[in-house]
């Protein structure tokens, strides 16, 4: 049996500036009373394979401090975010550094997902556990996909073999920061943790995930997360 850990990060030191909020989106408030990070951490801190958790959150950031989860247990640091997500990542990933080692899993969960269910992360875990790099929760595209020039269309793009990342991202800690760390030095377009791991020459293994762990962007989507967690289905 494997004795390698996993650990969550969880970057949550976004402005979140197109949900036109008072708040940044990770603590608009969701019907069920918990904030948008809340939720995040209230589902992903109780799944048992997860022994830690680091949360990056801006310098400025004064609500965390509030969060039912701030003297959480499984709570083991609180980072510095960064100017962009992936150095948020790599900041939470050095906090990490005194608990665990290059082979352990990190899982790295955007705050902003809410609506991420229990089974999905335990699927993930399932399927990876063997690999030797990692992988990532994504869905299949559906929808007809259009290349524009100028809001003009250019070409139908073969949709075939085209899917759409979700998080949680899960890799070897080691690997993980490595990629990173390489990929920042370089300023390559590091969007997500598959990217920097793209960019160093590995594989991803895709696990297919529900669409339902949608990501809060817009306005209309906190109304879509609040039908998702009301769903007597949810967990």
């Amino acid at each position: 049996m494997s004795t390698d850990h996993c650990y969550l990060v969880i970057p949550a030191s976004g402005i979140g500036t197109r949900m036109q909020a008072s708040v940044a989106k990770q603590y608009l408030q969701l019907d069920n009373g918990l904030s948008v990070l809340d939720q995040t951490l209230s589902t992903l801190l109780n799944i048992k394979k997860i022994k830690g958790c680091v949360v990056a959150i801006s310098k400025q950031d004064t609500l965390f401090k509030s969060s039912k989860f701030y003297h959480h247990p499984k709570l083991l640091a609180i980072a510095e975010g960064g100017e962009k997500r992936h150095q948020s990542v790599i900041n939470a990933l050095n906090a990490l550094k005194p608990y665990i080692k290059d082979s352990d899993w990190v899982l790295v969960h955007d705050a902003a997902r809410p609506c991420i269910e229990t089974s999905s992360v335990e699927s993930l875990i399932q399927h990876l556990e063997s690999q030797t790099t990692g992988g990532l929760l994504a869905t299949k595209v559906v929808d007809t996909i259009k290349k524009s020039n100028h809001q003009m269309v250019q070409h139908t793009v073969d949709r075939s073999n085209l899917w759409q990342a979700q998080t949680p991202q899960m890799y070897r800690f080691g690997v993980l920061l490595q990629a990173l760390n390489n990929a920042n030095h370089d300023g390559a377009d590091i969007t997500d943790e598959a990217s920097a791991i793209e960019h160093a020459g590995l594989d991803s293994l895709l696990v297919e995930s529900s669409k339902t762990n949608l990501k809060i962007t817009n306005p209309e989507d906190l109304a879509l997360a609040n039908f998702y967690l009301n769903k007597p289905s949810f967990s």
